[in-house]
């Protein structure tokens, strides 16, 4: 695939399975240059035959989830003001109907069992900030008091001011008379309003100072459970607590289900029909901080109140991949796990787990239907297609990635190599079309505790399509090989991680001759950022680099990102003389490899300061070098940033190997 083709790579949601299993809903997302934005619609999908329609027609339908009775969908839509609100259609089609109407935007959301409401969180801000009154400008707004750790996010910006709250509502009545604007009459003055509501009016459940997160009703319909943090610490640990509301009750308060105190941090809850409940959560430590490797497990609660059993091995298994969630089912729980570059839908119940789908996929979601198990999937060709799990065994029923396979991708072989200590190595090579020999690019994964997987990678397609040879692994540090192989590289970055991809380098190429040893270069984002500065100061083979969103500088991102309270002191630990000794930035003089520096001007995560001050170094000590730095993009510019700046972002980079590596299909 050429970087234009990233148009082609349509993603899907979760799958919302009707209760007959005959059909499922899912929601497809893609990359538009045109609308420089990704688009897309929710689809309907046959189970038997696959075949598909599309249920709605807006720019960025999302989220789908069906009533309990199947007879009508719910998904995320961007109301007038462009804030995603709660919409309701038929299953069979029509126009969708608003239910909500939420002047900050409605995050999340769950069905009631009779569905008959809905429970949602949305933002409440403060008057006067981020577009809250007319008029008032971001610069215009009052200064922020800051006085904890808590006050930036990544994609969203300042938290000053700004709370996520939990509110119910009934669910429209889908055949009553749509809404009519109110026309102007001749007696109209400045009090003279239209009042008629947009949606059926919301109870805001919560109150306080408080965040609250992945909203789900308890079996009864009577409750609204919720994931919040309201301990006297919160705002210095990574600990949250599991509360339950009255559904109906304005401004009530919260009953505890799991207190701070079982030192979980929670990602998703749902209630059994027993009266007990199911967490994915991650231990923390005694600090509350401890994250390192923390591999989200499987929890059960007999009651609210009770302590909180694990069911599954934090040493050797991880449910952790983003999207990943758990839906119980009548004799277990299905869950996802992430393993060697898999993500598998696994069963569990007391007495084991059983995988139910494996292979060469990586499950992004699924659901149940009457006797059928849904998937939506990621494999080698294509970002997400349906899969059905029935009495015929396991189908992929659709080709959303048909366009794709059409522009062109190329398999790659996968490996697993010994490192210079015995230890095992796992990755992939991609080779291009010809003899060779082809330039190599070193491609290291972010994180650094996540995996590169088996699923479409547009970043090596891209670059193999361009005459380059791929090659890309799982170095220690990474997820899906058990506790231990994460745990690795904490206080010790650099270390065993340069190692493992070294060394994975170099078998690559005394496997496949094609390769050519002498003309390398190296590339990754994030921590990949961090570990390709990191290599280049200390391993000079490499022809050119690419450090993008890196992590570069311990000591100042502390301070600067939205996670820098925690993250460096876990990882590089607090001793002044051990971060510099695994500091990118302290080793910056020892670099002689030409580098592109990437960064975006809004990412929080890892900030442009992290770029700015290594390119500034770069160019000090007379090293070729030079900084592209993306406007109005923050740390997800690669996975969700707008498609004009993905695209651009990969005209740069082939314009830089073609400068210092060039190939016959990508030259200067």
């Amino acid at each position: 695939m050429r970087a234009e083709h990233i148009e082609q790579l349509v993603s899907l949601s979760r799958p919302a399975v009707h209760p007959s299993g005959a059909f499922a809903v899912v929601a497809a997302s893609r990359p538009s240059l045109h609308a420089n934005r990704n688009v897309g619609q929710l689809w309907r999908v046959d189970l038997q035959d696959g075949s598909r329609r599309r249920l709605t027609g807006g720019v960025a339908d999302r989220a789908p989830q069906l009533t309990p009775d199947g007879g009508a969908v719910l998904f995320l839509r961007a109301d007038e003001r462009d804030k995603p609100q709660v919409w309701a259609v038929r299953v069979d089609g029509g126009e969708p109907v608003q239910a909500t109407a939420q002047p900050g935007g409605v995050q999340e959301f769950a069905v009631s069992p009779n569905g008959e409401r809905i429970a949602f969180t949305a933002a409440v801000v403060e008057p006067g900030r981020y577009g809250s009154v007319e008029g008032i400008s971001p610069a215009q707004e009052s200064p922020r008091l800051i006085t904890g750790n808590r006050s930036l996010a990544n994609g969203v910006g300042s938290l000053i001011g700004r709370r996520t709250h939990l509110f119910s509502a009934a669910l429209p009545d889908l055949d009553a008379e749509p809404r009519y604007a109110r026309a102007p009459q001749p007696h109209d003055d400045e009090t003279t309003r239209d009042d008629a509501p947009s949606a059926p009016e919301a109870i805001r459940l919560s109150q306080g100072d408080f965040d609250h997160s992945a909203p789900a009703f308890s079996p009864d319909g009577t409750r609204v459970l919720c994931i919040t943090a309201r301990h006297d610490t919160r705002d210095d640990d990574l600990l949250n607590a599991v509360v339950e509301f009255d559904a109906t009750a304005a401004h009530g308060e919260p009953h505890i289900v799991l207190s701070s105190r079982a030192g979980l941090s929670v990602g998703q809850v749902l209630g059994t029909p027993d009266g007990g409940y199911v967490l994915l959560a991650s231990k923390v430590g005694e600090s509350g901080r401890d994250f390192v490797a923390r591999s989200t497990q499987l929890f059960v609660l007999e009651h609210a109140g009770a302590h909180a059993e694990e069911v599954t091995d934090e040493d050797a298994v991880d449910l952790g991949e983003v999207g990943s969630h758990a839906t119980v089912v009548e004799d277990g729980v299905l869950v996802q796990e992430r393993r060697r570059g898999r993500n598998r839908l696994v069963h569990v119940t007391g007495g084991g787990s059983k995988e139910l789908i494996g292979g060469d996929v990586e499950v992004i979601g699924h659901g149940v239907g009457d006797g059928v198990t849904v998937a939506t999937v990621q494999t080698p060709t294509s970002m997400g297609e349906v899969a059905v799990l029935d009495e015929r065994g396991l189908m992929v029923l659709t080709d959303f990635g048909a366009p794709l396979v059409e522009a062109g991708l190329v398999p790659p072989t996968e490996h697993a190599f010994t490192a210079r200590d015995g230890s095992a190595v796992h990755g992939w090579v991609w080779v291009p079309e010809g003899e060779g020999p082809h330039p190599v690019l070193l491609n290291i994964h972010g994180g650094p505790f996540a995996q590169f997987g088996v699923g479409v990678f547009d970043e090596a397609q891209v670059a193999v399509d361009a005459g380059y040879a791929v090659v890309q692994c799982n170095p220690r540090g990474s997820a899906g090989y058990g506790r231990e192989h994460g745990l690795a590289i904490r206080q010790a970055m650099g270390t065993v991680d340069m190692h493992d991809v070294l060394d994975f380098l170099d078998a690559s190429l005394a496997a496949h001759p094609q390769l050519d040893g002498e003309r390398l270069g190296i590339m990754g984002g994030s921590y990949g950022g961090y570990l390709t500065a990191w290599t280049i100061a200390h391993d000079h083979r490499f022809t050119a680099a690419i450090v993008e969103r890196g992590f570069l500088d311990p000591e100042s991102f502390v301070g600067t990102s939205d996670i820098g309270w925690f993250f460096s002191g876990e990882y590089t630990g607090s001793d002044p003389e051990a971060v510099r000794a695994q500091s990118p930035m302290a080793h910056v003089d020892q670099v002689r490899t030409p580098t592109l520096v990437v960064h975006s001007e809004q990412d929080w995560r890892c900030p442009p300061e992290q770029g700015q001050r290594y390119f500034s170094a770069l160019k000090r000590n007379g090293v070729e070098s030079a900084l592209l730095l993306f406007p109005g993009e923050d740390h997800e510019l690669t996975r969700a940033g707008q498609p004009r700046h993905r695209l651009e972002r990969f005209e740069h980079i082939l314009a830089w190997w073609a400068k210092h590596l060039p190939t016959p299909r990508n030259h200067a």
